[in-house]
């Protein structure tokens, strides 16, 4: 078929050449031209069915016909039909043989069949039959064939390829065709078309002078008489006629191609009725309106039928109208998406909000709106119709309290406000702006419905932004599965079933297409063309044709708006217009009737306005509207010609898009229009004719509407052309290929070439290069061989790919296709910027710039090239350059960059503009040079060239604030006068100068006495920041920067809003770079605290002599601080020894432990490379050991090796394995536990953490005690009274590297200690510490006292599994969109590195869980394989659902994904961890714990991001390299893998750090500065400092003493010498002790020195009451000295609650992002008010102890988890309470602090009856409570029979089933009883002395012996019951004695208290009082008598001290 085809056009053009047809040269040449190559522009279609384009492959089934090859073949009688039908196979049916045709009629219009044309529906346009009866008139005619070609040409269409065949084989047979089909057709008529006033060809009026149609008959009739020749009658005719015809055609044609579209080659006609006559020189042409058929009308729905909700929003409606009626079903009863396109007034926004309605209906819950489930996003094409969108659906919505707000250039909104609107009317810039943000993903999901007004603006600029909106949001569905409907509302289009197939719209359901009868209100057109070449002329012609229209609309009482096209032209207009009413004496057309309702009130209005201009107009009855004036003046024009005050509007074309004010009559006048984009004057489209003629009419007001457009005439026949024959709507997408794919590529959308083919496959120019290939560059051959065009979208993708990488937007492989995103790119795509502009920027911007170079850059953009400069308006841009411009501009003035650099500088300069194109053009400017120079300074500083990045954040905020950078900043406030300003610039007063100024010496500076305090007011309003800078060497080659930035200024919320950003960076002068840079966001909440900022840099020697730290406001002008950071006297670490090698020494077989029980605990043969090494020192020495190695290299096993040794060598000591958490605790436990591991050796483990507290039996017997630091920290405080600790012989601490981390001082302490410990005990106590590889292992070695052979440190090369890592950088300031940039490549490197085996995907939060597997399940779907992951049947899947908890972790489970973070139960977390072990699912997705918790090994371990939330800052923070390596360690399963891949993905500023310390060692420094007054404290309590230089001593065992002398300026010192470091500790300890002592911790001895130094002073250090309180209760020092400060004698429960909540135990309580409104509602539920400060930690703890008192269902997990880290503390916090307060002697006070604690276990008010705590009991017990005889509380159940308890229980509603449970439950509840003596006097017998100490001696029993842990409680942990025991003074209110015991059966306690220091009987209770029940407590009243004196006064302080001291100590040795 190829072939032939081939020949055949070979053949015909060779024809062509040779001249066998005849024609003009022109014409043959036009015609080689159409046949040599297609042109892009063309306009043959493909229509294409929804069916065959509803799926994926499109076209699948479709058959092409090669129209050209039909034609008759002159070599033979046979032609070839050559229409192939492609099989399923593919394959081609063979070609069939026909006869030579006959050439009759009927051939002729089957012929014709393939030129026809139809709409979508299948009616005809242009019909065969039309087209067969026109062509035989013309081969009939007697014109020679030579004529009649162009006219077939002209019927056919030149367009079509397979016309000219056709028409050759019309010409060569043309007798037998006219003879044979005139006798099949007896009767044809040749064609005429409407009106026979007019002809008409091919859609253009042919107009006729009187004279021209003389000279036509005289030609006829000199040609019949033989005097003229056919040559002559062609010069005359065809020269004349035909070539202006054809000329004017195709400008016509050319015009609409730049404008509209492709002229097809069809003919057209005006509608029927239209009629023309010329009126004084210009032409009017009248269409009459389209009505419509009666019999056609559609029945209207009635509101009434609506539901209630969606009525509200038609209020004071009856019925829809037709064409809402017809949608009414789709839209509101369905979730189909819609293309509604119907005329301008038709009613199509009411069908967009049957849709929102719709949308509202499916989250209307029991009547109530569910706003926080949904959002709508409203597209509208421009600013000011998104105003008017807002106002109408704010109207109509406003009953249902939906929330909608515009969000455009002109209204920004913030996070807050977005999340709290559930309809966003937005433009499709701004949505695209939006959308192509990764961080902007969530906004997207919660998008459910998208609508886009006046989509059919495809065609034009705008075009490609609402393809790639489509585009996004389909791709979006597809791959989400989450439904977003997209509804389209157009005016009439002709090809709107190819915008239906683009938008995914169901023709059959969702597509709806009305004429122009459907409009509301008929209309009458008048067009009218002026015949003036004269400029001047035809504008006063113009005006003066538009006041006789007005005039006798005006007269007939209608209101008259008149459009025009610049703003300048309203004003004179109007004014013009007012001048022609005096002169026809026509004022009172336009007289405003002051008698009209609320005419006053506008008038007044009309006069606060400052526009003059107005004010007079208004007067006069008249008014002008455009987008330049004031929002507020703009509304009184727009209220004034609503309600009728003014008559006639003079406005621009935005009020027709923007504004709902129609009138009757609508003019306008003119149709030329500067457009800037454009750079020149154009034509206004059709599209905008329709929609301002839209506006006339005013529907229930007009029964018709009159539109007039008045023009130039030869544009007039362009018009009526384009209203008779709409061009099929096209795409532009090509032209902006490049930058959107380069936003899909930043959004990770599309990352390769096959993604990028199939996205381009979801746009509307797909679909237009299907139905019209030759119009995009696509031959017919190219079409059919590429069915799917994939081979050309391959080309379009592969051309935009190079184009971007070019400008380095990306970089593109070709060989793999894969497209990689760049810092270019993406600030390219953040702000707008077109590729030709970043190619210009690569190739001008160099390191050093002036301000003058800096505007060439700026104008070289490529978003100004269409601005040009023209002859008219030099003398303006001189006059601007004068005035405005402040930077000489070289090169002269008359070059286009030049206008555009004085247009830029006038616009800083805020110089107003009077000349209209020049006002546009700087409009245009300034709508995008703020984003093109912020896209600058991101470039530039991403580049690191600090000069340049000062200089562009200079000029992005001068053109933001309008003011230069050398004027005084306060022009920034536009409220300060003008006058002021200028005599502070004047005076040379600059900010450093205010800085030192008050107010009153300001004001005298300007004389301006009363001005100086108004000023400084506003000077402190610029944002500064106090920096302070310090430095610390981490090696030798790195070093870490803190920053401490403090506010200094007065915030203002009118001009800082809620936040202040600023940009940070540090330079290097010397080699001018930066090393780095980061944005700060300062809240306003933050203003009085300081912010702390840590990064590190590169250092190189030799040392440069300082570095630069600027702080520069992104907003303001004028603020700036900088600092120099001086390397002076810094000390550079030492070089780091040499790892230890790797020996090649044959491994060692387990067998030699030479223990057959230790040998049998494992299951390999031999020990590892690194165990055989580190066997020796470890098994047959006692010798501290450090062994650093990388995770998974067996260092567990090196440690149980010394277990081994210890249990052989030294039995009955014990072992101490500390871990770093108690989930690592845990495991070990559980692994050690084993009977194959230690507990089949017989070995006791027990576990002392957090989560287990044995008693000190236990303990004492255990063998192995596994702990964590702070649990072994406070057990061994009181070492010396706890002879299980002087037990210990060995301590192992895994990771001990975390020194470095927030534990580390604990790790610290504990190992000083024990060191100490084994000092005084004369017994050593071995050291293990298990590490990671360290850079220096050397100084921690020393430290833990290992000399020679003890140190092992392999480098994290030495793995048993080799370990390959990748770290890749991601961009982003902010953490979350970062985070989900990284979901994407995530997924692709789990499909590269391990598509089969087990993945580990380690993220930071327990939300960034699910949100990164809910993408990881999309991208699985989107690839077609959304169970990939999962490795069960359906059967095995549904046994396992069935027991998860978590509905979240039931739905990614399905897909193969599991879940793991604290925050889920643990039953879940189990299951998980089993279903990966047996690789049943193949991704887990967990928070960084499981890296330390669990021993779960992958293949692949993915880091995604490591930063984390810190709740103490608000803000993300690295995670430490050691949890980073850890979780990589997880990488390799032994036995499985021979090598593991581990992926760390971080943000791109930190890669290069990542790229250092994640292949080599990272140095380990100490951090008990932090929190050194705590331990200080615990030793100074336990003994071991009691004096200054005991606390010196004691630091000399820490690791920061070591790592003093190493890296000295890390922590602050700057010399090592013995003196210096002395001082340093002297002075570090002197602080700490001081702080202590004010804190009430510590007391100081008096010694006989009177001298006032340190040493002297604390030569005697005592501990105090509070710090042995914080000590004994693991307290932070402030905590006790809170308490102490805080409690009063009477305090309430609510107070005590708070002052529990403001413990500093809790000042990491989290608060997480958004968190803060999550708790302002809680604080709506809570019992009791908190502080109004949501983002407190405290304020958190106590809406959270609150909600469990109340027993509040939490909103989320995390609150959950939170509650549960709460209530690990409070016990323990208020038991330190009740000693404070019992030490102060506060009675009540104690008493409710053991009654809160009593609340807090059962988890319930005080209110509560204690009766209902009690599992299963019945409500009704409280009302048989009340009428019982002798049974009135739980005490008084308790102590009945059990008989009698149990007809109780019946009684009051009980059940048999429960009944039992009750019975057992309350078996174990206590029923105290107290009996007591005085043994030593006191009783009226024998009184007590004054003063004297007397002891009571009580006996307590309980009704049944202890059993087990407390019966009920609300804890979440098992606990044991205890009870307090209180003696008070009534009298007093004081408490005398406090004691806390056990009472397991019967117990006996001893009080000892002092009696008052007088005579008398005083009344004592004694409160026995349950530290868990309530509603058990037993009180005792004892009275006291007292008579005569004490003995030893003089020893009562002595002795108190001493009883405190022994009452602590007592506390101490309690269980």
């Amino acid at each position: 078929v190829g072939w032939e085809r081939m020949r055949r056009q070979q053949a015909f053009k060779a024809k062509l050449e040779n001249g066998d047809f005849q024609g003009t040269s022109a014409e043959r040449e036009n015609k080689k031209n159409r046949r040599g190559g297609m042109k892009w522009g063309t306009t043959t279609e493909y229509h294409i069915s929804w069916k065959e384009l509803s799926c994926r492959p499109f076209v699948k089934h479709y058959q092409f016909a090669i129209d050209s090859l039909d034609a008759f073949d002159e070599e033979q009688d046979f032609a070839f039909d050559f229409t192939a039908t492609t099989t399923s196979q593919g394959t081609a049916s063979k070609p069939k043989v026909t006869k030579k045709p006959d050439f009759d009629y009927e051939w002729l219009r089957r012929s014709c069949e393939k030129f026809a044309t139809f709409d979508e529906w299948g009616q005809p346009i242009v019909s065969e039959v039309y087209l067969a009866d026109s062509a035989l008139g013309i081969l009939k005619s007697k014109v020679p064939s030579q004529g009649i070609q162009t006219q077939l040409l002209d019927l056919f269409g030149m367009d079509n390829p397979a016309s000219f065949e056709f028409i050759s084989t019309l010409i060569n047979n043309r007798p037998t065709i006219v003879s044979r089909s005139f006798k099949a057709k007896k009767r044809f008529d040749i064609p005429t078309e409407g009106d026979e006033k007019g002809s008409y060809f091919n859609g253009e009026i042919r107009i006729e002078s009187s004279t021209d149609k003389k000279r036509r008959k005289q030609m006829r009739r000199l040609q019949k008489q033989g005097y003229i020749s056919y040559e002559e009658e062609k010069k005359l005719q065809e020269e004349k006629d035909f070539e202006e015809k054809r000329k004017r055609l195709a400008d016509i044609r050319t015009e609409l191609r730049n404008r509209e579209g492709t002229v097809l080659g069809t003919m057209t006609k005006l509608p029927k009725g239209a009629t023309q006559k010329a009126v004084d020189g210009a032409l009017e042409v009248y269409i009459p309106p389209k009505l419509q058929d009666p019999t056609k009308e559609i029945k209207r729905v009635p509101i009434s039928t609506l539901p209630d909700y969606a009525r509200l929003a038609f209020k004071g409606l009856k019925n829809l109208n037709q064409v809402q009626s017809k949608c009414f079903e789709c839209a509101f009863n369905s979730n189909e998406n819609m293309l509604v396109c119907a005329p301008t007034g038709a009613g199509k926004t009411n069908v967009a909000l049957l849709t929102v309605l719709h949308e509202i209906g499916l989250h209307w819950h029991d009547g109530v709106l569910q706003k926080d489930q949904f959002k709508i996003v409203f597209v509208a094409p421009m600013k000011g119709f998104a105003q008017e969108v807002v106002r109408k659906f704010s109207k109509r919505l406003n009953p249902l309290g939906v929330e909608i707000k515009e969000l455009t250039g002109d209204m920004q909104l913030t996070k807050k406000e977005i999340q709290e609107t559930q309809i966003l009317v937005t433009t499709p810039e701004k949505w695209d702006v939006i959308t192509r943000k990764s961080g902007e993903a969530s906004l997207m999901e919660q998008v459910k419905l998208l609508l886009f007004d006046e989509v059919h603006l495809l065609h034009e600029d705008r075009g490609p932004v609402i393809e790639i909106l489509v585009a996004r949001t389909l791709r979006k569905v597809e791959v989400s599965q989450q439904m977003c409907r997209i509804v389209g509302i157009s005016a009439t289009l002709p090809n709107y079933a190819d915008v239906a197939l683009f938008l995914k719209v169901n023709p059959l359901r969702g597509l709806y297409y009305f004429g122009n009868e459907y409009r509301p209100v008929p209309l009458h057109q008048t067009y009218i063309g002026i015949n003036e070449r004269n400029a001047q002329v035809r504008k006063q012609k113009m005006n003066h044709i538009a006041y006789k229209k007005l005039s006798k609309s005006l007269k007939e009482g209608n209101q008259v708006m008149i459009f025009v096209h610049s703003r300048k032209e309203t004003q004179d207009l109007a004014e013009a217009f007012y001048d022609l009413f005096v002169a026809n004496d026509e004022l009172y057309l336009i007289d405003p009737d002051s008698t009209v309702k609320g005419y006053l009130d506008m008038k007044k209005r009309v006069n606060r306005s400052r526009n003059d201009k107005l004010k007079r107009v208004f007067t006069l009855g008249l008014g002008f509207h455009h987008a330049g004036m004031q929002r507020s003046d703009r509304g009184i024009v727009e209220d004034s010609f609503s309600n009728g005050y003014i008559k006639v509007l003079t406005c621009t074309a935005t009020l027709a898009w923007g504004v709902n004010l129609p009138a009757h009559t609508v003019i306008i006048k003119g149709t030329t229009l500067y457009i800037p984009e454009k750079g020149g004057f154009c034509q206004l489209g059709m599209l905008d004719v329709m929609q301002i003629f839209g506006r006339a009419g005013r529907p229930q007001f007009d029964k018709t509407g009159e539109a007039f457009l008045i023009t130039e005439q030869d544009q007039l026949l362009r018009y009526l052309a384009l209203l008779n024959h709409q061009m099929p709507i096209e795409s532009q997408f090509i032209k902006s290929l490049p930058d959107h794919l380069n936003a899909e590529i930043i959004l990770g959308t599309v990352s390769n070439m096959k993604e990028a083919i199939e996205w381009l496959g979801y746009t509307y120019l797909y679909i237009r290069m299907l139905r019209n290939p030759m119009g995009y560059g696509l031959s017919y051959k190219e079409r059919e061989m590429d069915e799917h065009l994939y081979g050309h979208r391959r080309m379009l993708i592969r051309h935009a790919a190079k184009s971007l990488a070019e400008s380095r937007m990306c970089s593109f492989d070709e060989k793999s296709g894969n497209f990689f995103s760049t810092h270019v790119g993406r600030v390219a795509s953040h702000f707008y910027i077109h590729h030709e502009s970043v190619e210009t920027y690569n190739e001008m911007l160099k390191p050093y710039l002036n301000d003058q170079k800096l505007l060439t850059v700026l104008g070289n953009s490529r978003e100004f090239s269409s601005i040009k400069i023209r002859d008219d308006e030099l003398k303006d841009i001189e006059k601007l350059a004068r005035r405005a411009c402040k930077l000489p501009i070289k090169g002269g003035l008359n070059a286009d960059k030049s206008k555009i650099n004085v247009l830029i500088q006038a616009y800083i300069s805020n110089y107003h503009i009077t000349s209209s194109t020049l006002g546009s053009d700087s409009y245009y400017i300034s709508q995008s040079i703020g984003r093109i120079c912020r896209a600058l300074f991101n470039m530039v500083l991403k580049r690191g060239l600090p000069y340049l990045t000062r200089r562009l954040l200079t000029f992005c905020k001068m053109i933001e604030k309008r003011v230069w950078y050398n004027q005084h900043p306060l022009r920034q406030f536009p409220t300060i006068p003008y006058q002021l300003i200028t005599k502070l610039e004047r005076k040379h007063i600059t900010v450093d100068h205010m800085a030192e100024m008050d107010g009153q010496e300001l004001g005298q500076a300007i004389r301006e006495t009363r001005s100086g305090d108004m000023l400084m007011k506003y000077f402190s309003m610029i944002p500064y920041l106090d920096l302070r800078a310090s430095i610390q060497p981490i090696t030798r080659s790195v070093l870490k920067v803190s920053l401490v930035l403090k506010p200094d200024f007065r915030w203002s919320k009118q001009y800082h809003g809620t936040a202040e950003p600023f940009w940070i960076w540090m330079e290097d002068p010397e080699n001018d770079i930066i090393y780095h840079s980061e944005y700060f966001l300062l809240q306003s909440k933050n203003l009085r605290e300081e912010s702390k900022i840590v990064f590190t840099i590169p250092i190189s020697e030799p040392l440069p002599p300082q570095y630069y730290v600027r702080v520069i406001s992104d907003r303001w002008l004028g603020s700036e601080t900088s600092a120099a950071v001086s390397f002076k006297g810094l000390i550079l670490p030492n070089q780091y020894p040499p790892d230890t090698k790797v020996l090649k020494i044959s491994p060692l077989p387990v067998s030699a432990l030479f223990n057959k029980k230790a040998e049998s605990l494992y299951k390999f043969s031999h020990f590892n490379p690194i165990q055989t090494q580190m066997f020796h020192i470890g098994y047959h020495t006692d010798k501290n050991i450090l062994l650093g190695a990388p995770t998974g290299s067996g260092k567990t096993i090196a440690a149980e090796i010394c277990i081994h040794r210890l249990f052989r060598e030294h039995p009955g000591k014990k072992v101490i394995y500390i871990a770093p958490l108690k989930a690592l605790a845990r495991e070990r436990l559980l692994s050690w536990q084993r009977k194959k591991s230690f507990g089949g050796l017989d070995r006791l483990i027990v576990e002392l953490t957090g989560d287990a507290t044995p008693d000190a039996r236990a303990l004492k017997k255990a063998d192995i005690v596994v702990t964590t630091p702070e649990k072994w920290d406070g057990v061994s405080r009181s070492w010396k009274s706890r002879g299980y600790v002087k037990q210990v012989g060995l301590v192992v601490i895994d990771e001990i590297h975390m020194l470095g981390q927030d534990r580390g001082p604990v790790l610290e302490v504990i190992v000083s200690r024990m060191r100490y410990i084994s000092s005084k005990t004369k017994f050593k106590i071995r050291i293990v510490g298990l590490s990671t590889a360290l850079a220096n292992a050397k100084d921690l070695g020393d430290w833990l006292g290992i000399k020679g052979p003890g140190l092992f440190n392999f480098p994290p090369k030495v793995r048993p599994i080799p370990l390959t890592v990748h770290i890749s950088g991601y961009p982003g300031k902010h953490y979350c969109p970062r985070m989900a940039l990284m979901n994407k490549p995530t997924y692709a490197r789990i499909m590269t590195h391990s598509p089969s085996k087990p993945v580990l995907v380690f993220v930071s939060s327990r939300r960034q869980t699910r949100l990164t597997a809910v993408d990881l399940i999309a991208f699985g779907v989107a690839d077609g394989r959304p169970h990939k992951f999962l490795h069960m049947n359906n059967q095995e899947l549904k046994d396992v659902l069935i027991s998860v908890r978590d509905d979240t972790l039931k739905h990614m489970l399905s897909f193969g994904i599991g879940l793991h973070h604290a925050g889920m139960v643990s039953s879940d977390r189990k299951l998980v961890e089993t279903l990966f072990l047996e690789h049943k699912i193949q991704v887990l997705v967990a928070t960084s714990t499981l890296a330390w918790g669990v021993n779960l090994p992958a293949h692949l371990v993915i880091v995604k991001g490591t930063e984390f939330f810190d709740p103490k800052t608000s803000r993300y923070v690295d995670m430490p390299i050691t949890d980073v390596l850890q979780m990589m360690g997880r990488a390799g399963r032994p036995q499985f893998d021979t090598t593991g891949v581990a992926c760390v993905l971080v943000q791109d500023s930190k890669k290069n750090f990542y790229h250092k310390f994640l292949h080599s060692p990272f140095p380990v420094e100490s951090s008990l500065l932090d929190c050194l007054h705590n331990y200080i404290n615990a030793e100074i309590v336990g003994g071991s400092i009691r004096s200054l230089q005991d606390a010196v001593d004691y630091m000399t065992w820490t690791f920061l003493f070591r790592r003093l002398l190493v890296n000295p300026s890390y922590y602050g010192l700057q010399d090592t010498s013995a003196e210096a470091i002395n001082k340093f500790l002297i002075d570090l300890l002197t602080g700490v002790l001081t702080d202590l002592e004010e804190a009430g911790c510590i007391g100081f001895g008096e010694d006989e020195d009177t001298t006032t130094n340190a040493s002297s002073l604390m030569s005697t250090i005592e501990p105090l009451t509070l710090g042995f309180v914080a000590s004994y209760y693991y307290l932070d020092y402030t905590t006790v000295t809170h308490f102490q400060e805080s409690l009063g004698p009477k305090c309430e429960l609510n107070e005590i609650l708070t002052i529990l909540a403001d413990a500093s135990e809790y000042d990491e309580l989290p608060v997480r992002h958004n968190e803060d409104k999550i708790n302002e509602k809680l604080a709506e539920k809570v019992r009791w008010p908190v502080r109004e400060d949501f983002e407190n930690p405290h304020v958190k703890a106590n809406l959270l102890l609150q909600c469990h008192l109340a027993r509040l269902t939490l909103p989320m997990s995390d609150f959950i988890t939170d509650t549960r880290s709460l209530m690990d503390q409070v016990i323990r916090i208020l038991q330190a309470m009740i000693d404070i307060s019992a030490e102060n002697g506060y009675l009540s006070t104690t008493l409710n602090i053991v009654h809160l604690m009593q609340l807090i276990v059962q988890g319930c008010w005080e209110t509560k009856n204690p009766a209902l705590l009690v599992p299963r009991m019945p409500q009704s017990i409280v009302k048989s409570f009340q009428v019982s005889g002798r049974i009135k509380s739980l005490k008084d159940l308790l102590s009945s029979n059990p008989k009698e308890r149990i007809k109780f229980l019946e009684k009051a509603g009980a059940r048999k089933k429960e009944l039992k449970h009750l019975n057992e439950t309350l078996a174990r509840l206590p029923d105290m009883e107290v009996k007591y003596k005085l043994p030593n006097g006191g009783g009226q017998q024998e009184p007590a002395a004054q003063g004297s100490d007397i002891t009571i001696m009580l006996r307590i029993s309980r009704s049944q012996k202890l059993r087990g842990n407390v019966a009920m409680q609300k804890m979440g942990k098992s606990r044991q019951e205890g009870w307090f025991i209180l003696v008070g003074r009534d009298r007093d209110n004081e408490l005398v004695a406090l004691k806390r015991v056990m009472c397991k059966d019967v117990s006996t306690v001893e009080l000892e208290f002092d009696v008052p220091e007088e005579d008398g009987k005083f009344a004592h209770t004694v409160y026995l009082v349950s530290d868990t029940y309530r509603g058990l407590d037993v009180t005792r009243n004892i009275d006291i008598f007292v008579n005569g004196e004490a003995e030893g006064e003089g020893t009562e302080g002595e002795g108190d001290d001493e009883d405190k001291t022994k009452n602590l100590e007592t506390k101490e040795t309690k269980p």
